[in-house]
């Protein structure tokens, strides 16, 4: 897998991965890293997403513990960050430039990654942490909506 850190440094990755840690302890390497992504959520309702008040860097990392992966965005809104555990029963898809996703709750949310570039790395990274989390099992997407 390639991994792509061209947004932060060396000493900037170590004090996000302590960062990470103070919220997860388990939590052992950084694998992947947006530098600004918004966060929606589709409301049921209104047929419509809906903009969060998370925005901030996305982190993908592996953990020394079940789940082996994991994703958070470090809110640079308020203190409240969003973190997701990468399962079998996360399912997601890229539609470029939103890489869309519904968790094990069964909540259709949307990242808008603002560097295009990003947008297809994400989604393989994504890709390769959730067939680890498959077992090598076949791969679900998240449906229209």
């Amino acid at each position: 897998m390639e991994v792509n850190f061209t947004c932060l440094t060396t000493k900037g990755l170590d004090i996000s991965l302590a960062a990470l840690r103070r919220q997860d302890p388990y939590i052992n390497n950084i694998v992947d890293v947006a530098s600004q992504v918004a966060l929606y959520t589709f409301n049921n309702r209104t047929n419509e997403w809906e903009k969060t008040e998370v925005e901030g860097t996305l982190f993908v990392y592996t953990r020394l513990a079940s789940p082996r992966h994991g994703f958070t965005i470090m809110n640079r809104l308020s203190m409240e960050n969003l973190t997701e555990p990468i399962t079998k029963e996360l399912d997601f898809q890229l539609q470029d430039p939103f890489l869309l996703y519904r968790n094990a709750r069964c909540k259709y949310r949307m990242c808008f990654i603002h560097t295009r570039a990003q947008v297809h790395t994400r989604a393989h990274t994504h890709t390769h942490c959730s067939s680890t989390a498959l077992d090598k099992h076949a791969h679900k997407t998240v449906p229209n909506v």
